[in-house]
């Protein structure tokens, strides 16, 4: 588990909450929905989703205490009142009342075996029911993860990774097709998609270094991390300069997931 900065992530979340709006038009409501959003983070997209459905509702989960206190906080169900939060870890999803939609963005990378993941969404999803997912894909932010592999080994950080293991969960789609075959659910479209994250000075790259790559900052103490997150910066910047106007350019592979409960 991490510990995240809710405020922080949503301050520096641009491309994350670009990629949600894109993702949320493809849902296709009617506004009578009840939508499950898988990894609600800060609660923006699922208070987007829950506006979308007036006469239904949207739930939205995280395993983030500090996430889900912030989106209650900031979404309070005496303004929202077809809106929820829950903590709960998405590889123990249950629900005693189904869904019509199971909804993910830029969570379900974080989970390494999406079997228990999948068997809790077809638990709580209505027979026909529908999820659409999208999370990191194969070769997703493959310059960063080069440029950490080298930065992790140098002697100065070679000590804080011993018995460093990679968490994330980067598929293709052949790989989550048969996912979702085992896992009782009709493939409707499983397709990487190519997307660019874009910040136009070192500062925004820093802050989506900060706030969303944990697993190698948080095993770096407090007092050390702005060098350490400096030394990626400069290790970045020197295999991929940024373009003539000055913004730093990261290309992100997603996978996006239709598909119906059997």
């Amino acid at each position: 588990m991490y510990r995240w900065n809710p405020a922080d992530y949503r301050n520096n979340s641009p491309a994350q909450k670009a990629w949600a709006g894109e993702l949320v038009e493809k849902l296709r409501l009617a506004g009578t929905e009840r939508v499950l959003d898988i990894g609600c983070g800060d609660g923006k997209i699922t208070a987007e989703i829950a506006a979308q459905v007036p006469e239904g509702a949207a739930v939205g989960i995280d395993s983030s205490e500090e996430m889900i206190r912030f989106a209650r906080e900031n979404y309070p169900e005496q303004r929202y009142p077809n809106l929820s939060f829950l903590a709960m870890d998405m590889q123990e999803i249950r629900f005693p009342e189904p869904f019509d939609i199971v909804f993910s963005n830029a969570a379900m990378h974080w989970v390494r075996d999406h079997r228990p993941v999948l068997a809790g969404v077809r638990s709580c999803l209505r027979p026909s029911g529908r999820v659409l997912f999208q999370m990191g894909g194969r070769g997703n932010a493959a310059r960063v993860f080069a440029v950490l592999g080298v930065l992790i080994e140098n002697e100065r950080w070679k000590p804080y990774f011993r018995n460093f293991e990679d968490p994330y969960f980067f598929p293709g789609p052949e790989t989550y097709r048969e996912l979702l075959d085992g896992s009782g659910f009709s493939p409707r479209r499983v397709e990487l998609i190519p997307k660019n994250m874009e910040y136009p000075d070192t500062e925004g790259f820093l802050g989506w270094m900060r706030t969303t790559w944990l697993p190698y900052t948080s095993r770096i103490p407090g007092e050390l991390a702005p060098a350490f997150l400096s030394d990626a910066l400069e290790s970045y910047l020197a295999e991929f300069p940024p373009d003539p106007d000055g913004s730093i350019r990261v290309p992100m592979v997603r996978l996006e997931v239709e598909a119906i409960r059997d």
